[in-house]
């Protein structure tokens, strides 16, 4: 009986020390960046810290199976965001831009759509987690994915250049200062169709 009590005192401690790692990652992550009415000295300090204790867990390979356990546990007890500022999954600012070739060298720009609110919500979430994922090979997949959906509205063109960019939105001091957001590109992908002629599935 004492042998079990333990073990559940164990697996408390774990979840909740997990809790507040990830807790205490984002108001620190707030404070580095100047979210927050907190003087320079405090955001000084928040830097030191995410880059030597919260860095440091994200420079761990993702192979590590410590690190693939406690992400994947995270993951299922929905404790991999922290609450900070805002609910759980808020989606970031990662934005999404589709570049259209048509074989006479017209070019389109379109955006990912949804045709209800619910899907809005899930697709500005899975653009977020796009934007954060650190496998290059699964970004460009997820990103393809977008593409062939964009491309079946549109099976004319020919080739589809995707646009994965970043809203940086301005601190509190420089707001004041009328700076404002400004978009930042980050990665960019090229998905070749099939001519409708050709009759092949890409």
């Amino acid at each position: 009986m004492l042998h079990r009590k333990q073990f559940y005192l164990a697996c408390f401690s774990f979840h909740f020390l997990l809790i507040v790692f990830v807790g205490c990652g984002d108001i620190v992550a707030f404070i580095a960046r100047g979210y927050t009415w907190l003087p320079g000295p405090f955001r000084a300090f928040a830097q030191k810290i995410e880059t030597s204790v919260f860095a440091a867990f994200e420079r761990v390979q993702p192979s590590n199976p410590v690190k693939q356990g406690i992400t994947t546990y995270a993951h299922l007890a929905g404790i991999e965001a922290g609450y900070s500022f805002f609910a759980p999954s808020v989606p970031d600012n990662y934005k999404v831009v589709f570049e259209l070739h048509y074989p006479d060298g017209r070019i389109e720009y379109d955006l990912p759509h949804a045709s209800t609110r619910s899907g809005g919500l899930r697709l500005s979430t899975l653009i977020d987690n796009i934007g954060e994922t650190d496998s290059d090979e699964l970004r460009e997949i997820m990103v393809k994915m977008l593409a062939y959906s964009v491309w079946q509205a549109h099976p004319e063109a020919i080739m589809i250049r995707a646009v994965l960019g970043f809203a940086a939105l301005p601190t509190a001091a420089e707001f004041q200062r009328g700076i404002r957001e400004s978009d930042q590109f980050v990665y960019a992908y090229d998905f070749v169709f099939p001519s409708p002629s050709d009759g092949r599935v890409p």
